[in-house]
């Protein structure tokens, strides 16, 4: 298998290679599909540009009102790494203003390797994709034993034969898995832009990959640094817990004391090293400004520059006094469904974790497509699902046609003023209540394939006739 990885290696760089020197390069940047004020890499030009905040004034000192104005400055008011890079060279911090949002760890990283961006993007991306492909390698092999030992055991219907996964069909998804995230557009995109985005999921790629090899001190590791990063990721805690515990064969029970200890064990890992990795960054900038100008960034949503998430629109177009208590409901979405889905997918937390990462890339402040690539190179791991899909054809549909739509609708709404921010957003609600649909259809076909699995594919009323399995859900 190491073969067919190396080439697709190989065809993922060249693609990158070619699209760096291609004047593609300079438009897919520029793009709010791709980048966003938290992790774009470099200012979307020189010249008039668009101020896009509707709140604050922007970095030329006009101010936006009614949606975005042409800036009569030369100087574009998006935010980059690049400006972080020249404040730190002059000695100024780079948090001193509300230009930069990115933690001190990369602002540091790059002004070592700043001559050597695309390369550290593009082995980015190859790390991720290793990662990736070793993590279900090993999650594949797991999976095949516990079929094994429930077949054994009796704990699945005589009839279901055709639902168990064979060794055949799981030898060939590690690769899918790596070829779905190394080619996949939104993930070429986002390398291409250099968006740091390729980082945070380079970053959970190997959070997840300690994970299913079981080393609770590494996926603490690497949880608290993907947390330091984007804040969201504190929500992987729950899947990343549930699994080690069934590694560790301990029951998960609340009453049960090894549940409590190995919880308390494994949470202290995390939380120390997210200590020493803020206070390693307390350190470099000998200055604690990097918080609010990170996290409450994240959590406050000052910027409404226009982005594919659900964010931008509601509260440009809300009152201020208002804006607090939504932007509490807006954040809590993100963590509401980890409590329930913890509970429901407590046997099967590789699921748990894929669901999370869909919630993350859905409903964070300030998604780009960056996101939604690692969540999608999961789907070949569930593609013993697709017999239960009922929408899945529908849905990639609108998916693709969405992707297609932004960039349209974006020039009509900000070049050709035939269209106004109406448009755009309607195409943003469109593209995530397609993800929404998708996660939800993977979810009940898990559910209906697990349902299957103990009770038989053959369902019998009490009368001994043929009986159809209509559930939801929850009633699965």
């Amino acid at each position: 298998m190491a073969a067919p990885l190396v080439l697709v290696v190989l065809a993922a760089v060249t693609v990158r290679a070619a699209l760096y020197r291609s004047s593609l390069a300079v438009f897919i940047a520029e793009r709010v599909e791709v980048a966003s004020p938290l992790n774009a890499w470099k200012r979307a030009g020189r010249g008039p540009w668009w101020c896009h905040t509707w709140t604050q004034t922007g970095a030329c000192g006009s101010i936006a009102s009614a949606g975005p104005v042409r800036c009569p400055c030369t100087v574009s008011c998006f935010y980059a790494v690049v400006e972080g890079l020249a404040l730190l060279d002059l000695g100024v911090s780079p948090y001193s203003g509300a230009i930069f949002h990115e933690t001190p760890l990369i602002i540091y990283l790059f002004h070592f390797l700043i001559e050597y961006a695309e390369l550290v993007f593009m082995i980015t991306d190859v790390l991720t994709a290793v990662a990736l492909y070793l993590a279900i390698q090993d999650f594949s092999k797991v999976v095949f034993k516990k079929q094994k030992l429930l077949i054994e055991l009796d704990k699945y219907a005589p009839d279901v034969a055709e639902l168990i996964q064979t060794p055949m069909e799981m030898h060939y998804i590690p690769l899918k898995v790596a070829l779905f995230y190394l080619l996949n557009p939104y993930t070429v995109m986002s390398c291409v832009a250099k968006s740091t985005c390729a980082i945070n999921n380079s970053v959970i790629a190997f959070f997840i990959l300690a994970t299913i090899k079981g080393s609770a001190f590494l996926s603490a590791v690497f949880l608290a640094l993907a947390t330091y990063q984007s804040l969201y990721p504190l929500t992987l805690f729950a899947p990343a817990l549930l699994y080690l515990l069934q590694r560790q064969f301990i029951p998960i029970k609340l009453k049960s004391k090894s549940f409590w200890l190995y919880t308390m064990q494994y949470a202290s890992l995390y939380l120390c090293s997210l200590v020493v990795i803020i206070c390693l960054s307390f350190f470099l900038l000998n200055s604690w400004d990097f918080i609010p100008s990170v996290y409450g960034f994240i959590l406050s949503v000052p910027d409404l520059t226009p982005n594919i998430g659900l964010f931008w629109y509601f509260f440009a177009e809300m009152f201020e006094h208002f804006s607090l208590f939504f932007v509490c409901v807006f954040q809590i979405n993100v963590f509401f469904y980890t409590i329930p889905l913890a509970i429901k997918l407590k046997e099967h937390p590789m699921f748990f974790m894929f669901v999370q990462l869909a919630i993350i890339s859905i409903f964070k402040s300030y998604p780009t497509v960056g996101d939604i690539a690692l969540y999608m190179a999961f789907l070949p791991v569930w593609s013993h699902l697709y017999r239960f899909l009922r929408n899945i054809f529908i849905l990639s549909c609108v998916l693709i046609f969405c992707s297609f739509l932004f960039p349209v609708l974006w020039h009509l709404w900000i070049y050709a003023g035939s269209a106004n921010s109406n448009f755009y957003y309607a195409i943003t609600l469109t593209f995530n209540i397609g993800q929404i649909l998708l996660i939800s259809d993977y979810f009940y076909a898990f559910l209906r394939r697990e349902y299957y699995l103990t009770h038989g594919l053959h369902l019998t009323r009490q009368d001994g006739t043929e009986a159809m399995l209509t559930c939801s859900p929850r009633s699965c």
